[in-house]
């Protein structure tokens, strides 16, 4: 879903809410063919690392809340997009968000299974770009820890898995048809890592968006069909076993020629200061705190 101030085409990957508070469907159709996120479905047990971002207070029950993606890169660090904590998508500051969550080990919304963590504090890029969509990663830290094993290995700069062509998988509980299709199960969708010139050549600095191959990529297939979709920003790009990409924004959803582009995680690595993802979370900076 588009923010209400984002460009006409373009569109950052979060759901967003309207004034009555009842979650809007994208009026971006996909095409006929489209297979979004929804390629097919995923068990969390498969993915440990992919979580949602929940609040009931903003985004109702329906689907426990679930507005956003993100993926844990440490025991109590969760990474997610900078756009998702905006105040035009939460409709207040993070910090007086007070019912601001991660759903973690669950694949079904309306299960019980998991749990549902509250965040302890929030680390908004501040180098995030709202207009040109670069930065756009935030730092969530949880009042409690996740059980081993549910954190992804982030790729640092040179790692082969950025390469083009590498094989890749995008996970999430967004809108599976560009229509306002939201499924309560996770998916997964295959997609290829594409080359820069391509990216840029699909966004070169149009109403869509520019697209920045230093803190970017972008993923799809060349005829359209697999990509994500509203409700799946800040969700996890994964190739060869490591988290390469947070989904971030791009033009439609599946459109051919119009690829959907992710915050470069080896970006994510240096603007921290960390040679590696065994550890991402911000050092020597304030987080702001969650209510």
């Amino acid at each position: 879903m588009r923010r209400p101030s984002a460009r006409a085409l373009a569109r950052p990957l979060v759901l967003v809410v309207a004034a009555s508070g009842i979650p809007l469907a994208s009026a971006e159709p996909a095409t006929a063919d489209s297979v979004v996120v929804g390629g097919f479905p995923v068990d969390v047990a498969d993915s440990p690392w992919t979580v949602a971002l929940s609040s009931r207070d903003r985004f109702g029950g329906t689907r426990a809340g679930q507005f956003c993606g993100g993926v844990a890169v440490g025991r109590t660090t969760v990474l997610t997009a900078a756009h998702c904590l905006g105040q035009d998508v939460l409709g207040a500051a993070p910090r007086s968000m007070r019912d601001l969550k991660v759903v973690a080990g669950r694949t079904d919304l309306l299960s019980e299974q998991g749990a549902e963590i509250p965040v302890r504090e929030i680390w908004v890029n501040p180098a995030y770009d709202d207009a040109g969509n670069s930065g756009d990663f935030a730092v969530l830290t949880l009042s409690q820890a996740l059980p081993p094993g549910s954190a992804a290995t982030a790729a640092a700069t040179g790692d082969p898995a950025y390469l083009p062509g590498t094989g890749a998988v995008v996970y999430g509980w967004g809108d599976t048809s560009g229509a306002g299709d939201y499924p309560n199960s996770l998916r997964g969708s295959h997609v290829r890592v594409l080359p820069d010139a391509l990216c840029a050549q699909a966004y070169p600095g149009s109403a869509e968006g520019r697209y920045g191959s230093a803190d970017m990529l972008c993923a799809g297939e060349g005829a359209g069909g697999r990509d994500a979709c509203q409700g799946d920003s800040g969700g996890p790009l994964m190739a060869q076993g490591k988290l390469i990409g947070l989904v971030s924004w791009g033009s439609g959803c599946g459109r051919s020629g119009k690829p959907g582009v992710y915050t470069r995680v080896s970006a994510v690595l240096r603007s921290l200061g960390r040679a590696s993802g065994e550890t991402v979370a911000p050092t020597g900076r304030r987080a702001r705190r969650a209510a």
